[in-house]
């Protein structure tokens, strides 16, 4: 076994060890595996969870009601097995809440239920319904002031957070190891530019220049992603400099000199792969600050928009119901943030711990 093979299993050894990591790297991988079969586990299979039923609006966790499937006018085409994993399938019938049902001959009388106390008495020919028109949905969680169910926007909305998470970071990565590697692989002139272009960057409010940066790129979901990456390169660079100019000065980076190799072949093949471990911590809670700004985003409107299922959004959705007894409408996506976001701290701590990177950051 080489030596980087056993620092390696060394350090999986430690994370393993540690319980907080442990847990963190479940819940992601929970959340991961949601996100990929969302549209499969969430009752409402709609694409973004929008099924709109108005007389649930507002209801408690653990509302149940029985519904009638009645055809739609258009033909709705059913989807194959991708299209459906990636954006859900269309309703085929809207459901319409009842109280009673009743079938006569080729017609089903049902009582529509409108609101408490309330019903309205409606008639449809069987050709009209689905094979079987009876159905009882189930909202564990309640259902938005739209009637949309909130577990199934909870499920869906986990793509958002990751995708978000993950792209930022990945343009942070990508802009924090090219400017913090020529800053500190480089020096003199190149050192100076590059650290008075962060100083500039870091002077500024991170949710200000969010905000500057999402009103130019406009509102949408691949724009505030974008702009979130584009906010948090600054932490990176920081850091990588910091490592590229201890590690330059080591005999390997000087033998790759002696030998001819160009600076860039020198950062990318010798000194990356030896600052991986304070890069993946900070990645990890980048990763974490990612979700908690794009929430922050989509709560105050300028973020992800509606009808997408944003974690944020469904608090600013359903706020409001806190002061009228039923607060777990806005407080479930609440906890799932809150859920997440601790999964990836505990992570970054736990791999800080077996990477050894403590005293280097």
């Amino acid at each position: 076994m080489s030596k980087s093979q056993s620092f390696q299993a060394a350090a999986w050894r430690r994370l393993k060890k540690n319980k907080g990591a442990v847990f963190g790297l479940v819940v992601i991988a929970v959340a991961l595996l949601i996100t990929i079969l969302a549209y499969f586990l969430a009752p409402d299979h709609s694409p973004n969870a929008n099924r709109i039923i108005l007389e649930a609006g507002g209801e408690k966790p653990g509302y149940s009601r029985e519904f009638i499937k009645v055809k739609k006018e258009k033909e709705v085409i059913s989807p194959g097995f991708f299209k459906h994993l990636l954006n859900g399938r269309e309703d085929a019938y809207y459901f319409i809440p009842i109280i009673s049902y009743q079938k006569k001959a080729d017609s089903m009388i049902v009582q529509k239920y409108v609101d408490e106390g309330v019903s309205e008495r409606m008639a449809f020919h069987q050709s009209k319904l689905a094979d079987d028109p009876i159905t009882t949905l189930h909202f564990r969680l309640g259902a938005d002031k739209y009637g949309r169910d909130i577990l199934s926007r909870i499920i869906v909305g986990t793509r958002v957070s990751l995708s978000v998470g993950l792209i930022a970071v990945l343009i942070s990565l990508s802009i924090g190891l090219l400017l913090g590697s020529l800053a500190g692989y480089y020096r003199g002139w190149v050192d100076e530019v590059i650290m008075w272009f962060i100083n500039v960057i870091w002077s500024m409010p991170t949710l200000l220049l969010v905000f500057a940066i999402t009103l130019a790129l406009g509102k949408g979901f691949w724009q505030v992603f974008i702009a979130i990456g584009l906010t948090m390169w600054v932490n990176v660079a920081r850091l990588v400099r910091g490592q590229v100019l201890a590690e330059r000065e080591k005999e390997y980076v000087e033998a790759a000199k002696a030998l001819g190799f160009s600076g860039v072949r020198a950062i990318v093949r010798h000194i990356w792969p030896n600052i991986m471990g304070p890069v993946m911590v900070i990645a990890a809670g980048n990763f974490a600050s990612a979700i908690v700004i794009e929430a922050g985003l989509s709560f105050l409107g300028v973020g992800v928009q509606p009808p997408v299922p944003s974690w944020g959004l469904m608090i600013k959705e359903n706020y409001n119901f806190i002061i009228t007894q039923n607060p777990m409408l806005a407080l479930a996506p609440g906890f799932a943030i809150m859920l997440l976001v601790l999964a990836f701290n505990l992570l970054g701590n736990g791999l800080r711990d077996a990477l050894n990177v403590r005293g280097r950051l």
